[in-house]
């Protein structure tokens, strides 16, 4: 019986680290989302706002960019839960949106996206 117990912490142990939020992984995605929008310390607006500081940001909220009106009006800010619904189905989560992104399902590649984008802060430095 001790075996299996300790068989099954090890299985929850192994499970939660294939969990972790990997920024390297992170970055890889994110190669989808520079076709519009760029993050980093020289980041401009494009088809999409800059991403520096998303995570905390309030939607709608980028200098410079003309936001539609549903994501102006949403009322969000782009916690991690908030922005993980949205990556998942934008035009979901945001009706009228102008996104024009299908969804990233895979669980896994939105945690390691989000702990990218956690790494720059509202100028582009990384934290």
């Amino acid at each position: 019986m001790r075996g299996l117990g300790l068989a099954a912490l090890i299985a929850i142990v192994c499970a939660g680290e294939a969990r972790a939020q990997d920024a390297a992984a992170g970055e890889k995605i994110f190669g989808v989302c520079k076709a519009c929008h760029q993050i980093g310390e020289n980041a401009k607006n494009s088809l999409g706002p800059v991403l520096n500081g998303v995570i905390g940001r309030k939607a709608g909220t980028a200098q410079g960019y003309s936001y539609s009106a549903a994501t102006k009006d949403s009322g969000l800010t782009w916690d991690e839960a908030t922005f993980r619904e949205y990556i998942r189905d934008p035009k979901a989560k945001v009706p009228g949106t102008r996104m024009i992104y299908a969804g990233l399902k895979d669980e896994q590649k939105i945690n390691d996206l989000i702990a990218f984008l956690k790494k720059f802060d509202p100028d582009g430095k990384m934290k």
